[in-house]
C-alpha cells in the first residue's frame, strides 16, 4: 500500500478505485497496511477507497480523545470533497466511526463495525502497558489473534517501539481513556445507519457479547461471525472478510 500513500496538507492517506467512497479508519496499535486485502478488493469493485493515517501520536495531549479524532476525520471527507461515505472501522476505527456518525448522520451512508470498542474492550488486556518488556508486549499482541503466528516481529516491533516511547505511549493512554468515557450504548439506538458488524469468534479483546448487544442496540444492523478469527478479521481472515462485506453492500443496496 507504501506505493498509494498521499500527502496532502495535514493528511496522509492511501486512495485508489473510482466510485461510492468507502474510508477505513485503522485501530489504536493497527497501521493503514492492516486493510491491505480489504483496499485492494474493493477499489477494484467499483468504490473510491481511502484510508486515512489518524493523528493518534501527534495531537496536543489534550486534543488526544476519540472526538478530536472524530473531527480530523471530518475535515479529511470535506478535505476530499466525499459525500455520504461507507465507514469500515476496526477497534478505535470502529469507535470513530461510531462517534462521528452520530455527530454527522448525512455524512454516512453505512457503517462497518469489525472488533470495535465504543461498548467496553481489553485494549491492552488487564494491567498497565510494561515499558521494556518486550516479552508481555509479545504475548498481547499475539492475543490479538486466533492463530498467533499473524503477529509477526515486525507487528511486534511497531508495537513495542510505541509503548516505549513516552510521548506516544502517554497518548495512547490518553486515547483509551477517551474510549471509556465515550461509551457509546445510550447512543447507538438513535443511530438508522445501516451497520454490518463481522466479528471473530475467538475475539478477545472486543469479545463475541459485545458485538451480540452492538446488534441488539443498533435499530439496523446485521452481525455476522467469522469462526478461527480474533479481533481484527480483516487481517487474520481477509478473504472471508471481504466476501462477507461485498456481499452484505450488494443484498443491501448501499
Amino acid at each position: 500500500m507504501t506505493e498509494n500513500l498521499i500527502t496532502e496538507g495535514k493528511f496522509t492517506y492511501a486512495e485508489a478505485g473510482e466510485g461510492q467512497a468507502i474510508v477505513i479508519l485503522h485501530g489504536l496499535m493497527g497501521a493503514l497496511s492492516n486493510f491491505d486485502e480489504t483496499f485492494n478488493y474493493f477499489s477494484n469493485k467499483g468504490y473510491k477507497v481511502l484510508i486515512p493515517e489518524l493523528p493518534l501520536y501527534s495531537l496536543p495531549l489534550l486534543k488526544t480523545n476519540i472526538k478530536n479524532l472524530a473531527k480530523f476525520l471530518n475535515d479529511f471527507i470535506v478535505f476530499k470533497k466525499l459525500e455520504r461515505v461507507i465507514l469500515v472501522g476496526n477497534s478505535l476505527g470502529g469507535h470513530i466511526g461510531l462517534y462521528f456518525s452520530k455527530h454527522y448522520p448525512d455524512k454516512v451512508k453505512a457503517l462497518v463495525l469489525t472488533g470495535s470498542s465504543g461498548l467496553y474492550e481489553n485494549s491492552m488486556g488487564d494491567s498497565y502497558p510494561r515499558r521494556g518488556d518486550r516479552d508481555y508486549v509479545t504475548k498481547k499482541a499475539r492475543d490479538v489473534f486466533y492463530d498467533p503466528a499473524i503477529a509477526t516481529e515486525e507487528l511486534i516491533d511497531d508495537v513495542y517501539v510505541v509503548i516505549n516511547d513516552r510521548s506516544s505511549l502517554i497518548r495512547t493512554l490518553a486515547i483509551a481513556k477517551s474510549a471509556i468515557r465515550h461509551n457509546m450504548a445510550k447512543d447507538l439506538p438513535k443511530m438508522k445507519q445501516p451497520t454490518c458488524l463481522i466479528w471473530g469468534k475467538q475475539d478477545k479483546v472486543t469479545p463475541p457479547e459485545v458485538a451480540v448487544d452492538f446488534n441488539k442496540f443498533l435499530p439496523d444492523s446485521d452481525l455476522f461471525w467469522i469462526d478461527k478469527c480474533g479481533h481484527a478479521a480483516m487481517m487474520e481472515r481477509p478473504e472471508e472478510f471481504n466476501k462477507v462485506l461485498d456481499t452484505w453492500l450488494t443484498t443491501r443496496n448501499i
